[in-house]
Formats: structure tokens, sequence, C-alpha cells
């Protein structure tokens, strides 16, 4: 079995200080969300074997955020540029290109809309609040865990995947105000 967790990146300031989409920031909202989805990970026990980060300076604030909540583990780390504003057959090609590593459970932090679409035609079935909420929207801080009974990166194909879960921190601020 293969575990892939999607996450979307946090939230960020409007306009970057040099005018360049892939230069936006975490805004304070946003440097609060990957915390709080960071701590989750923790608490779910996530162990990752692999990351798979776009190189926007968005998406590598989340994942600095995240990591070294995450414990001690190493964690193999590559950043990627096609992973920018990717459509999700780009994703896919970057997670099935991963193929060759030992790690059984992948991350991506990336971008909507391709990550948002990708989650949709991955899941061919799963936990029911989770693919309501998908349904819907992959928010800001976002988070999909998808598994796939495969033994190899490379068999990841569409509707093969089992949604087990999807986090946000407005479900997790919703969980812990009950």
């Amino acid at each position: 079995m293969r575990r892939l967790v999607l996450l979307r990146h946090a939230k960020t300031e409007s306009h970057a200080p040099s005018g360049a989409d892939i230069d936006r920031r975490l805004d304070p909202r946003g440097l609060e969300d990957a915390a709080a989805i960071g701590r989750w990970m923790t608490e779910q026990r996530c162990r990752l074997g692999h990351v798979l980060v776009s190189t926007a300076v968005r998406a590598r604030q989340t994942w600095d955020i995240i990591a070294p909540l995450l414990g001690e583990v190493p964690i193999e780390v590559t950043h990627l540029r096609e992973l920018y504003l990717a459509e999700p057959t780009d994703i896919l090609r970057a997670i099935r290109e991963t193929g060759g590593t030992d790690a059984r459970c992948l991350m991506v932090v990336g971008h909507n809309p391709g990550l948002h679409e990708l989650g949709l035609v991955l899941s061919g079935s799963g936990n029911d609040d989770a693919l309501r909420h998908l349904a819907g929207n992959l928010p800001t801080s976002g988070l999909l865990v998808i598994d796939f009974e495969i033994e190899d990166w490379g068999d990841v194909a569409f509707r093969q995947g089992r949604l087990m879960q999807f986090v946000s921190p407005k479900l997790l601020r919703q969980t812990s105000d009950d």
C-alpha cells in the first residue's frame, strides 16, 4: 500500500513585493494555519518518506513550518518548479516519477486548482464526509490523505485511490469547538 498526502499551501498575501506571483508569501493567518496542519499531522503520527514541494515561496514556507513539527525522522524533500500552478496530469507525472524511492508515504505541497482536481480524479472511493468536503473545494492549508493498493508510485491511477481524510484549518477549529 502507498499513501499520498496532498497539501495546498497556506493563505498568502495578495501581492508579493516583487510583483511576481511565485514570490507571494504567507500572511499571518497562513502562518497559523500551516502550524495547525503540522500539529494535526504530528497528532496523527504521519510518517512521510518523501515530500515534493513547489518552488513557489508560499509552498516552501508552508513546508518549512510543518517539517520541524514532524520530529527528527529524516524526510527526503524535492523542490520542483514544475509543481508551480501545475495541471493535475503534471502533478501525477511528478508522483509517478518518484517510483524509484522507497517512500510508502509521499506528500505533495502545491497549488489549486491542480491539487483539488487531482484529488477529485484520484479518489474512486473513500470516507463519505471527506468526499463531500472534497467535492466543494480544497481550501488553503487543505490536506487530503489518499491510499492506493499499489506497490510502486508509477502505478498511481485515476479513480484507484481511497480518500481517507480531508482536513482543513476550518474543520480543525470546528472540531476543537465541539
